[in-house]
């Protein structure tokens, strides 16, 4: 199994340049969002990523919309 650090390392030496989160909605819904690979951090596989949820159908209303 691959440690965080591992990932991140092996990324970095394929030269990647996005990471591409992926997860599915209450509907069943693939969805995503991107970040540049120098905001992964190790404990972002712990703590999470924030995101915009009124993206996101069924999640959060504009007005309360960042997860």
């Amino acid at each position: 199994m691959s440690t965080p650090k591992q990932v991140i390392e092996t990324a970095k030496k394929a030269a990647a340049k996005m990471v591409d989160i992926k997860f599915v909605d209450t509907f069943g819904t693939w969805q995503h969002f991107s970040i540049p690979i120098a905001e992964l951090a190790e404990d972002s596989f712990s703590d999470g990523l924030g995101f915009d949820g009124s993206s996101i159908r069924g999640w959060k209303s504009i007005e309360a919309s960042d997860m």
